[in-house]
């Protein structure tokens, strides 16, 4: 079985890579039809992941009409992924993976929603956890969660995307996975803002673990099982994205925290997660406080030492 990555970047190219790497031929489609055939001609991405050769089973391309695959792999950022797959009618009835960690700001709807909504057809998925593109692509051992509703599915493409460096666990559990992926990255910036403006490493540590409890409290809420968000899709990515530079969100909460400007061409899902969260939250009426924190860093309505300030003379509870 051959398997289609959309989205050429950084992450979308570590998977080819891997996967190509496990036998399993690999057509890696990217919107720049300049990139495509660069790509295709030296081998490397060497934009995103240069000095990283291509093996022989992976093959690119700009046309979408040349994902010919049953399995889909859709690595692009998630506000954009709702208007690649309504470009590829191509994909109904496919098995369609989502490798991308967010909510939808304009509808609330998480990546295998919005698959569903767009091709109804198609059986979704998502491909998650703790790992960065860098890591994937050198080869080193990195851990996955699997999420499908259809366990039958499921166990398909747990065969069909294992690689000698992943190890990909199995779940039913798409809200879990797809919460634990997407909450972590505001959690992520919030521990960057601590950093940043030098409140220190008790303070990042304080705002993970009780982050990881409004990650909890929000995904219990909409039907989640709570094994999920302990396992590699919450705790495990959680602990990855809020410790390391090579986070995106959580580089860009440093530079909320110094008050730098950030680079406005570097995705941060994390941002546009926050205040759907919020939103979300609201609804639901239930209390995310380090959530709310964040948005009001990014709507420049709060400094964080003030933020700090909020969360710290909350009134006393049991933990």
């Amino acid at each position: 079985m051959t398997i289609g990555i959309l989205g050429a970047g950084a992450f979308g190219t570590s998977l080819a890579i891997s996967m190509a790497l496990g036998k399993t031929p690999v057509t890696l489609w990217s919107r720049n039809a300049d990139a495509a055939l660069d790509m295709q001609k030296h081998r490397e991405n060497s934009a995103r992941l240069p000095g990283v050769p291509f093996p022989k089973l992976l093959n690119c391309t700009s046309e979408l009409d040349d994902i010919h695959t049953d399995i889909v792999l859709l690595a692009v950022p998630t506000q954009t992924l709702r208007s690649v797959l309504k470009s590829a009618p191509n994909l109904a009835g496919k098995m369609l993976v989502a490798c991308c960690k967010g909510i939808e700001l304009s509808t609330g709807l998480s990546p295998t929603s919005v698959i569903a909504e767009v091709h109804p057809t198609a059986i979704p998925a998502i491909l998650t956890g703790p790992s960065f593109a860098a890591d994937i692509a050198r080869g080193l051992p990195t851990a996955l969660t699997l999420a499908c509703a259809d366990r039958a599915t499921g166990e398909v493409l747990q065969q069909t995307l294992k690689a000698p460096n992943l190890r990909i666990y199995r779940t039913v559990d798409t809200i879990g996975a797809e919460l634990g992926g997407a909450l972590k990255n505001v959690i992520a910036i919030a521990c960057g803002a601590a950093i940043g403006a030098g409140l220190g490493e008790s303070a990042r540590a304080s705002v993970m673990t009780r982050g990881f409890t409004e990650m909890n409290r929000m995904a219990l809420a909409l039907g989640a099982r709570p094994d999920t968000l302990a396992g590699l899709s919450g705790f495990g990515d959680l602990t990855l994205t809020c410790t390391s530079e090579q986070s995106r969100n959580y580089r860009f909460g440093q530079s909320l925290g110094r008050e730098d400007d950030f680079d406005p061409l570097v995705t941060v899902e994390g941002a546009a997660t926050a205040r759907a969260t919020l939103d979300r939250t609201n609804a639901l009426n239930i209390e995310m406080p380090i959530t709310q924190a964040v948005v009001g860093l990014l709507d420049g309505k709060l400094k964080v030492r003030e933020a700090m300030g909020q969360l710290l003379a909350r009134p006393p509870k049991e933990e």
